[in-house]
């Protein structure tokens, strides 16, 4: 390897693991402001519902590697619904933890992506992301899905590698208010949908067969996990 790949490399990591200038105090407030408005407002919340389920779908393949599961394969839908199969014991603690796993992720990533901002890791953020996504796109089993990992990295990878300091502070920001905010609005659907009996095998029903513990129960603990997740998240950005 020559001295200039090495000196870049070395740039590259300096330039993940250090820290940035702190952004302008009034920008967690205005990110988060739109953040909340894309997330409420049907139009926007439609197509970017997709970055939902890429970390719904991404926790449960993680959750269930980690709990000796094997992974067949994640698909990611138009209808921003997505799939993801393993291989193991039907039942278990592995089964429960990967079931239970889909509906908090998001919410878990945004509460680690505010830690990490609050450290002043904004480049880091945008660069855990890349990883994460790339991690999950060895799994994906679809065109669509592919399409959707490649569109999502490719819009952080330019944005972490061209833009300009204070936009990779406010896109990440709007990353991590996105799906601090966002982690619960798929938990109350997913409550609409169970009392219309339009979901009879959701995660929480799943988790009901598994656990003997009621659908309603799991719907209300996935809710508590988001709600927590942005309390905690909210305070490390804003403080």
């Amino acid at each position: 390897m020559s001295s200039v790949d090495t000196v870049s490399l070395q740039d590259l990591w300096d330039r993940v693991v250090g820290t940035q200038p702190d952004p302008p105090s009034w920008l967690a407030l205005v990110t988060g402001a739109v953040a909340i408005a894309v997330v409420l407002y049907r139009p926007t919340w439609r197509p970017l519902r997709s970055v939902v389920t890429i970390a719904h779908e991404g926790g449960h393949a993680m959750v269930a590697l980690l709990s000796g599961r094997r992974l067949s394969g994640i698909r990611l839908h138009s209808d921003t619904s997505g799939v993801t199969v393993s291989v193991g014991k039907p039942t278990g603690l592995g089964m429960v933890l990967t079931a239970m796993a889909g509906y908090i992720t998001p919410s878990v990533l945004g509460a680690g992506g505010a830690a990490l901002l609050a450290g002043a890791h904004i480049t880091m953020v945008l660069w855990v992301a890349l990883v994460l996504l790339a991690l999950m796109f060895i799994a994906i089993r679809n065109w669509f899905g592919a399409l959707v990992l490649l569109t999502t990295g490719g819009v952080i990878f330019a944005i972490s590698w061209l833009a300009s300091a204070r936009i990779q502070a406010a896109f990440a920001y709007l990353l991590v208010w996105f799906l601090l905010v966002s982690g619960a609005r798929p938990v109350f659907e997913l409550q609409q949908m169970r009392s219309r009996g339009r979901a009879p095998w959701s995660d929480a029903d799943q988790l009901a067969d598994l656990t003997r513990i009621p659908g309603a129960v799991w719907v209300a603990f996935f809710g508590l996990v988001s709600a927590a997740a942005l309390g905690i998240g909210a305070s490390s950005l804003l403080t």
